[in-house]
């Protein structure tokens, strides 16, 4: 059984910081700005040998002029419904609101256990006169100081977090889930994309470019399969990154990248390949994982039967030599063809794990080696003699022959193309070696 703990209050009351507190890494964006948080955010926490998932949410709001108000409640009301336990975090800076007792009133018709955060007192004031004030809020609820920023009282409020907890949870439900990170220029329709495979608004989502700023892990179950889809913020190139928020954003989505095995990458079809889509492809490339290139919006477009090859042509042609990857036409508006990418998804995750016996590579690919050798360098002949694969997260192949320094370029793209035309490894990065023997 899960363990969820939900951290909730109004804007700017310290949630992002003690969500980061309490899984001990610092993954939410957090900035003195009210409102940076949006979506929910999971990680994981053990405390006295228990284990739980945390979920940060935006900041209650109701009044306000912020576009995203009444998304974000919604996506409050959710977190509240998954949790085991809730931590209403108040500030003993400001002290009791008008917005705390309004929030007090939701979390009263809701039959979960509630604690009350008193965040931000690292005064002996803060926490023995401001604190109690929360009492009025009139919850059956204790109330703990502590200060997210440096840990004091975190100790003694997740001892009783924890007793609420019926079991000792899962260490890491996420071991050996495949990773499938969404990424793209803002406002390329990623959030639109996830809400539309889930049924429902996981992801808030507006025609505004940087809707989403930090990065959204969901479970998900297709094909009778488990993954983790992570909705990431709009990459944009650094010279118009201008806002703290935006920049720790895109450092997020770049780690998402790093952690995922699989990047879907979301063109608009609108807009077509452009030079950001191209360098998000490389850095994808370069860090090795599996690739699937979704061209979104693709309801948009006038059309006839031969668009959609000659687009796809033409976008691949442009990403030479990294155009190994298989394009889909889709729409998250419409779901159409959006199951399709994730299937795709799934078969490239399954085909960058595949390994191919010593055997068989020397079988297939030395007789065709021998018709078409590397080119003689100064006289001296090259002989590939041996190949193996090695036992990498991605394809990676040596080749032993007696002058690997003499191998050029071209005669590497040559042999990645055999080894794909026999093997497969559509939308997988190939790494080849060339080692002495």
């Amino acid at each position: 059984m899960a363990n969820i703990v939900a951290i909730v209050g109004r804007p700017n009351v310290g949630k992002s910081t003690l969500f980061n507190r309490l899984i001990e890494e610092r993954v939410a964006i957090t900035d003195n700005v009210s409102g940076v948080t949006r979506d929910r955010h999971y990680g994981q926490s053990v405390w006295t040998e228990k284990y739980f998932t945390v979920i940060d949410t935006g900041g209650y709001v109701v009044g306000s002029e912020d576009t995203f108000e009444g998304a974000i409640r919604d996506q409050v009301a959710l977190a509240l419904d998954e949790a085991t336990v809730i931590l209403f975090v108040v500030d003993t800076i400001t002290g009791l609101t008008d917005l705390d007792k309004e929030f007090a009133n939701i979390l009263r018709r809701i039959d979960k256990p509630v604690l009350i955060v008193a965040n931000k007192a690292e005064t002996f004031e803060r926490q023995s006169l401001v604190a109690p004030e929360f009492y009025a809020l009139g919850l059956d609820a204790d109330v703990y100081p502590i200060s997210s920023t440096d840990g004091s009282g975190t100790g003694e409020l997740l001892d009783e977090v924890v007793k609420h907890f019926e079991d000792e949870g899962v260490e890491d439900p996420d071991a050996c889930i495949p990773k499938i990170a969404i990424l793209g220029r803002p406002n390329a329709g990623k959030s639109s994309f996830l809400n539309a495979l889930l049924g429902k608004d996981r992801s808030i989502v507006t025609d505004i470019a940087g809707t989403t700023r930090d990065s959204i892990d969901t479970h998900y179950k297709l094909f009778g399969k488990d993954f983790i889809l992570t909705d990431t913020a709009g990459i944009r190139k650094k010279a118009k990154v201008h806002e703290d928020i935006e920049f720790y954003s895109t450092i997020r989505s770049l780690k998402a990248l790093e952690n995922s095995e699989v990047c879907i990458i979301i063109l608009d079809a609108e807009r077509g390949l452009e030079a950001q889509d191209i360098h998000i492809i490389a850095q994808a490339h370069n860090a090795k994982k599996g690739i699937v290139l979704m061209i979104n919006k693709w309801d948009l477009i006038e059309k006839d039967s031969k668009t959609a090859d000659k687009m796809g042509k033409e976008i691949l042609e442009r990403l030479a030599p990294m155009n190994y990857m298989p394009v889909i036409f889709a729409s998250a508006l419409n779901k159409q063809r959006i199951f399709q990418v994730i299937e795709k998804a799934m078969e490239v995750y399954e085909m960058r794990q595949e390994k191919i016996s010593t055997s068989k590579l020397n079988a297939t690919l030395l007789p065709l080696i021998e018709r078409t050798p590397p080119p003689a360098i100064k006289g001296k002949y090259i002989k590939i003699k041996y190949i193996t694969q090695l036992p990498t997260p991605s394809p990676t192949f040596v080749f032993f022959c007696n002058l690997p320094q003499y191998i050029k370029e071209a005669y590497e793209r040559f042999l990645i193309n055999k080894i794909r035309e026999h093997f497969g490894f559509g939308g997988v990065a190939i790494t080849v070696f060339f080692r002495k023997k």
